[in-house]
Formats: C-alpha cells, structure tokens, sequence
C-alpha cells in the first residue's frame, strides 16, 4: 500500500520540478512546435514534456518497485527505453513514420518474448480459447503496436491524452492494488502521478506539449496494463483466490476502459484506407476534430471526451455478462452510431456556414 502511495508521490514530485527547466532548455534550443496546416494550436510551445514524464515514471518504478515479486521489471524497463529514445529523437528530428513503427515493433517483442507480456488465449471470443502460440505472439504485438499509436494519435488537443491516460490507469491501477499486483499497480500509480504534475503545465493555456516521447510512453505503459488485465484474469490461482474480483468477459471490458483512443484510432485507419491512403497519414479527422468543429474549446473538447470515456468503462462493466464477443459488439455499434451523429452534426454547422456566407 505505502510503496504504492509513495510511486505516486514520487512520480508527481520529480515531473513537477522537471517541466519547467525541461520548458526552459526547449525554448533557448529551439526545440519547439510550430503552428502550421496541421497543427491547431496558435502559439510556439516546447514539445519534449514526455522527457519529464517518463523521468518522474522510470525513477518511481525503479525506486518502489519490490523485485522479488517483479522478476521481469528489466525487460519492462527496456522496452521504456526504447520507445523513450524513439520517442524524442522524432520530437527533435522527426522520423519516417516506418522506422516509428520498426521501433514500437521491437519494444512490443521485448514485452512478449522476455517480459512475457501476452494474450495467451481468445478468452472466449467468437467461441475461441485455445490459440497456437505463434498466434498469440502476433496478436500480442499487434495489440501492443494499435495501443501505442492510438494514444499517439488522439494526443490533439490540451490535456486529452494525460486526462484519458490518467482515468486508464486510475481503472486499471485500482484493480490491480485490490488484487494483489503490486508491481503493475506501482507502474500504473506511477503513470498516474507523472501524467498529472505534466497536466497542470499542459492545459489550456498549454506551456508545453507531451510529443511523441509522452504519447508513445503513456501508450506502451496503457497496453502493458490491459494485456496484464486481461491475463491475469484467466490465471487459475487468481479465480480461486479472488472470486470476487474476477471481471468476466475481461477483454470487451479492457476494450471499454481503453473506448476512446482505440475506437478513434481504429475509425481514422478504416476510413484512411478506404480512401487508398496509408492508414499513418495526417489528416483532421480524429474526434477531436470533430468536437472542434462544432465550436468546442480544448478544454471542454477534454472534459466531453473523457466523460464519453468514463461512460464506456461503466457501460462494459455493468454488461460484462453479456461475453465478449456480445459486449465487444454492442460497444463498437454505439462508438459509430455516436460517431454518425457527431458527423452529422458536424456537417449541419459546416452547411449553415456556408449558406451565410
């Protein structure tokens, strides 16, 4: 419980304090984002926050951490290490986004081949348990790969990605400390604290901005929780230990918990590819946009969003009875019925804007 408290604590204190020197360098060396075409903000702001974020995250994790009961904290930490360094070597000097990929594909094969972070069954879905390992392998890098890049992608507006992130551990991290999983709770609790001290420089008015090294780090550490989630609720010892903890149909839950970057991100890919367009190219049409579009501010764009969010998690949780398969369904029919709608709405004001002018 204390060495818990204490990764928050931790976390909090050394991003706090690191921000603002981290705000200082960035402006005397120019490492800056620029408004343009595909940029919404208007003013010049330092873009290397996720160095203060994975700072504050790294350093409570390895200070808190018990390892005699987090045998696979090493590749963990590696796997940090090199979304980190991909992550601020595109913030200085922007990269191709297929090396992006190439290095998000060896830090999920870090996870899954030392770490042993995977998805070694369907868990139901589709009627499906069993699975040969090399399908598991593919689908747990796969998994890892969508998570990463989806928080990446929604990190659009002031404070969306850190307030989403922080509801996603806060879910994860609170079931994991009432089951016993110190060491994935210390990684969420230390996320959580990381990503706040770095929310109270990045709000509207925003003095600095994640960038990749953020959103690829919050994105890996989301996908290593709900992986665990999801297996942990499958472990034998863990149903017969605690039976009153267990979430049936844990995927679509997972699934829930994780609504807002992942049906996103799934949405833009389709359409993208629909058009023959490569599902990594830039465009204006995430949610946020959308939101945007219909006059809201960043902060209420933030605030609507993470309600929607909030709401998918209670909705997956109260219907976790319905299986998997069901669930996962009936989630992804009211993300695009609501999607629909927004576009429609969207469309309404674009054509009442027109016909004034």
């Amino acid at each position: 419980m204390y060495d818990i408290i204490l990764s928050f604590i931790t976390a909090f204190g050394m991003t706090f304090f690191a921000i603002p020197s981290i705000i200082n360098v960035a402006k005397k060396k120019n490492l800056v984002d620029i408004p343009g075409e595909r940029h919404i903000h208007k003013e010049v702001t330092p873009s290397l926050g996720g160095i203060g974020i994975f700072a504050g995250v790294i350093f409570s994790v390895v200070m808190w951490t018990p390892f005699d009961a987090f045998t696979d904290l090493q590749y963990i930490l590696a796997a940090f290490v090199i979304i980190f360094l991909m992550g601020a070597k595109d913030d200085i000097d922007p990269m191709p986004a297929i090396k992006k990929l190439g290095g998000q594909f060896l830090a999920a094969c870090i996870l899954v081949f030392k770490a042993n972070i995977r998805l070694e069954s369907m868990y139901g879905v589709l009627g499906i348990h069993s699975i040969p390992e090399w399908f598991s392998i593919v689908l747990s890098v796969f998994t890892i790969v969508l998570i990463i890049n989806a928080f990446n992608l929604i990190d659009g507006v002031n404070g969306l990605a850190g307030s989403i992130t922080i509801l996603i551990s806060v879910t994860f991290g609170a079931w994991f400390f009432m089951v016993d999983r110190v060491d994935m709770a210390i990684i969420a609790f230390a996320l959580i604290g990381g990503t706040l001290a770095f929310l109270s420089f990045n709000y509207t008015p925003a003095e600095i901005f994640m960038g990749d090294t953020g959103s690829l780090f919050l994105g890996l550490i989301c996908s290593i929780l709900a992986i665990e989630f999801i297996s942990f609720n499958n472990n034998p010892e863990f149903l017969k230990e605690y039976p009153s903890m267990v979430i049936r149909s844990a995927p679509a839950v997972a699934v829930g918990i994780l609504a807002i970057p992942l049906f996103d991100t799934l949405r833009v890919f389709t359409t993208r590819m629909l058009k023959g367009r490569s599902p990594f190219s830039p465009d204006k049409t995430h949610i946020h946009h959308l939101l945007l579009d219909l006059g809201m501010s960043h902060t209420q764009v933030t605030i609507s969003l993470i309600f929607v969010n909030l709401g998918f998690i209670g909705f997956s949780y109260y219907y976790q009875n319905l299986g998997s398969f069901r669930l996962m369904m009936l989630l992804l029919l009211i993300a695009i019925i609501s999607t629909a709608i927004l576009y429609l709405m969207v469309r309404r004001i674009q054509a009442l804007k027109t016909s004034r002018t």
